[in-house]
């Protein structure tokens, strides 16, 4: 039985981020034949560092809905 884009998400969420970094790698190079520069050890290295700031407190995130608006504004949209 093949499992749900929902319950392969779900699952994902458990993995550890540099996993998760590794599937989106493998992924993007099965599908399209190249990996996403973005994905290279020092990228993988600051998104890990950044979202353990987040969980810690240190640094608070900003949603998407405010960052998008913000971009908008600056486009002129």
């Amino acid at each position: 039985m093949a499992l749900t884009l929902d319950q392969i998400v779900e699952e994902a969420r458990q993995w550890p981020d540099d996993v998760v970094a590794e599937l989106v790698d493998r992924l993007m190079l099965a599908k399209h034949g190249v990996s996403d520069p973005a994905l290279s050890p020092a990228w993988r290295s600051t998104v890990t560092r950044r979202v353990e700031e987040i969980r810690r407190g240190e640094v608070q995130g900003v949603p998407g809905e405010v960052v998008s608006a913000r971009i908008r504004k600056i486009v002129g949209r």
